[in-house]
């Protein structure tokens, strides 16, 4: 039980992150059917929403449950914020073109090779969400909890 408990402590971020990855992605793909299929609005609006939204879940569960992020001052949170939505913008950019050599250029246009470019793009957008969160977001302000 000992080792069981010191494995989960070792990996706790890792498994956090991936618990809350979950939970972005069903935010994610429920506001974009609500607003696509329940509501009727272009699909390319419905998914820029739920993008932004499920970011702002995102934002906010990795600073709290994954990573423990505390800043002291108004300028920091902007910063934090801003880097956070700033980083998921490129790697929605690297989404839209994973997708597109994946769908267009290559035709992998069946509804199962899209599932499989999606799910190979999921997996490189979560590592690179994952290394930027770690490591360009959330670690100045691992420095100040620390003080």
């Amino acid at each position: 039980m000992t080792k069981l408990v010191a494995l989960f402590n070792k990996y706790r971020s890792i498994i956090a992150y991936l618990f809350w990855g979950v939970v972005t992605t069903v935010v994610n793909i429920a506001v974009f059917q609500f607003l696509s299929s329940g509501a009727h609005w272009n699909y390319q609006l419905a998914n820029v929403i739920a993008w932004f939204l499920s970011v702002l879940v995102a934002y906010f569960t990795n600073k709290v449950w994954v990573f423990g992020s505390h800043y002291s001052t108004v300028k920091a949170f902007v910063k934090e914020f801003f880097l956070f939505y700033f980083y998921r913008g490129l790697t929605l950019i690297v989404d839209v073109i994973i997708m597109y050599v994946g769908v267009t250029l290559m035709g992998f246009d069946s509804p199962i090779q899209q599932l499989i470019v999606k799910i190979i793009d999921n997996v490189v957008v979560v590592i690179a969400n994952y290394v930027f969160s770690k490591w360009l977001i959330f670690h100045d302000n691992r420095d100040i909890a620390e003080k």
